[in-house]
């Protein structure tokens, strides 16, 4: 494995309370096993993420995106803490957005890959994507998005049912609501839309929450699901990326991997490669796709312009991951050729139990069937032979938690 800098530190940020959020510890793992100190901010001792070996520090819980003074201030402070240059890592949208709109104040303390300002806002929000999209010719599913109910009905209508509802800004979306949603009915569709009108007095100045609500054809899934993932430098010259293949997700066929593949797909590679450079988004972005089989054509579904939680997948033969591309890019070293690994498989157990669980139980002839992925991945997103501590939280936690949705249910 090429060297990393130890003398770099790096800084996850992650904006979104989610405790099981999977990407973080594998970014911890990676880069601490790479012998560089890890630092994140973290909601406490309740994320099992604290629990790693390769944590060198935790620090406390940021104020929000929305009130950008606090955040920049409770920044500047963990970068002043650390007492060097740190590398900053954002672990979902609004940290990425946050650190390219604020870009000049964080150069004191911080070094990341510097972008147009306006760039990750442009397609993180769904709708803004959607408009990029139709400018630069790029394949997306059919589109709408209803400013009354009346529409709601003419877009259900237009579009059939069951149809895809998903939020412009997911990382403003309040409690009890999906990012994305398979809908079947024209009474979900109702009251997904009456959310639009539930505002919260702060919704204005963070840019109108999580609205408006986009509702799109269903591209049937017999074609799958993809994802690629890359590091694009200054240059927007692509140094690392795979092509994935999502075999199950969490919701199905509407959310994140829970079992996926490194996949060997040129065209995919290049058409993702080729959409990055045309909207030019550089350093790490993450792109989910649907393949309309009847067409022939990939859809573009998502851009998320970060490192995706399961980055962990595309890990070359030589040790290489895309945690790693950024460090190696951002201290100056040479970012090595790839060397492929494509078969590799990552499973993300608590998901892929919950799935199981809510499925019949299998005859003993199906249980093989049933537990092929958990033999066959090579990279679970929370097992870890040399780092159990954050495994063994995460299984304690999730029974906890499944104990008490049976006591309220």
């Amino acid at each position: 494995m090429t060297r990393l800098d130890p003398g770099l530190p790096v800084l996850l940020l992650r904006t979104d309370r989610n405790p099981f959020h999977h990407g973080t510890l594998a970014a911890i793992r990676s880069l601490g096993r790479a012998g560089v100190p890890v630092h994140a901010i973290l909601e406490g001792d309740a994320n099992p993420s604290s629990r790693s070996r390769y944590l060198f520090r935790a620090h406390p819980w940021a104020p929000p995106p929305g009130r950008p003074g606090e955040l920049l201030d409770h920044l500047l402070g963990a970068g002043e803490r650390i007492g060097r240059r740190v590398l900053l890592l954002p672990m979902d949208d609004a940290g990425a957005i946050f650190i390219a709109e604020h870009a000049d104040a964080l150069a004191s303390h911080f070094v990341f890959p510097r972008q147009d300002p306006g760039v990750p806002r442009g397609v993180a929000d769904k709708a803004r994507l959607l408009e990029a999209c139709e400018r630069h010719g790029v394949a997306s599913p059919p589109s709408r998005m209803p400013r009354s109910s009346a529409e709601v009905d003419e877009a259900a209508a237009d579009l059939g049912l069951p149809l895809i509802a998903k939020w412009a800004r997911p990382w403003r979306l309040r409690p009890g609501l999906r990012s994305t949603t398979l809908v079947r009915t024209a009474g979900e569709l109702h009251r997904l839309f009456a959310a639009t009108r539930d505002r919260r007095p702060d919704d204005a100045a963070a840019g109108g929450g999580a609205g408006p609500l986009i509702l799109q054809r269903r591209i049937p899934p017999s074609g799958g699901d993809w994802f690629f993932h890359g590091y694009f430098d200054e240059d927007l010259g692509c140094l690392f990326a795979g092509v994935g293949r999502k075999h199950l997700a969490h919701p199905p066929h509407a959310g994140h991997t829970v079992a996926g593949e490194w996949v060997d797909d040129p065209a995919l590679e290049r058409l993702a490669a080729g959409i990055v450079r045309r909207l030019g988004c550089r350093g790490l972005v993450d792109l989910d796709f649907r393949f309309d089989a009847e067409r022939g054509v990939h859809h573009l579904l998502d851009f998320n312009p970060r490192i995706g939680a399961q980055f962990r997948l595309f890990t070359d033969r030589a040790g290489l991951d895309l945690a790693r591309v950024l460090h190696l890019d951002q201290s100056g070293r040479p970012v090595p050729a790839a060397r492929p690994a494509t078969g590799r498989h990552l499973l993300v157990e608590n998901h892929y139990l919950r799935h199981s669980a809510r499925r019949p139980l299998p005859r003993p002839k199906d249980l093989r069937e049933t537990l092929r992925p958990l033999r066959r991945a090579d990279e679970f997103a929370w097992y870890a032979g040399d780092d159990l501590p954050p495994f063994l939280a995460m299984g304690r936690q999730s029974a906890l938690r499944a104990v008490g949705r049976l006591r309220t249910g």
